[in-house]
């Protein structure tokens, strides 16, 4: 079991990373004052979409750090359970509820940080195509393919990482 583990919190890091790489893009594509592409000005964000982009970004690198720190620790702790008796390389002797516990935790960080991830491109998409509000058709689609797809990745996400804590 405990190499599942390992794998399941490699994973975890690996994906986490990802979406941190996500998040320094988000940021490095927008400038204050941008104009749209929309060329019709209402339709131009303002400062207060660029400061709710930092916000979103920096929340959502937060909660992707956290996860993959927590996983990373718990990784070190089965790797150090393991180097103690070479025979039982893939067998460490750790409390499940410590490791559970930590293991929902490091999903629960993912979580909130795809979804604030989720809300920062939003933010983006509203600086770069055009304002919602403004009924820009190409913002509007994106945004909507945006918050299903996610969305829907994230249902499946939850409901295989509440799966396997109960089972």
């Amino acid at each position: 079991k405990t190499s599942v583990h390992v794998t399941a919190l490699d994973g975890l890091v690996n994906v986490n990373s990802l979406f941190t790489v996500a998040v320094f893009v988000g940021l490095s594509l927008t400038t204050p004052g941008q104009h749209s592409l929309e060329n019709r000005a209402p339709c131009d964000a303002g400062v207060d979409v660029a400061k709710k982009l930092l916000v979103f970004e920096v929340v959502s690198f937060s909660f992707f750090l956290f996860s993959s720190l927590v996983a990373q620790g718990l990784k070190l702790a089965i790797n150090l359970l393991n180097s103690k008796d070479v025979d039982e390389a893939f067998r460490a002797h750790i409390n499940l509820k410590v490791l559970r516990f930590g293991m929902m935790g490091s999903v629960v960080g993912s979580v909130m940080g795809c979804l604030f991830l989720m809300l920062s491109m939003v933010n983006v998409i509203e600086i770069r195509l055009g304002m919602l509000s403004c009924g820009s058709k190409s913002s509007v689609h994106a945004a909507a393919a945006l918050v299903a797809l996610v969305s829907s990745a994230l249902l499946v996400y939850i409901s295989t990482a509440v799966y396997a804590f109960l089972h």
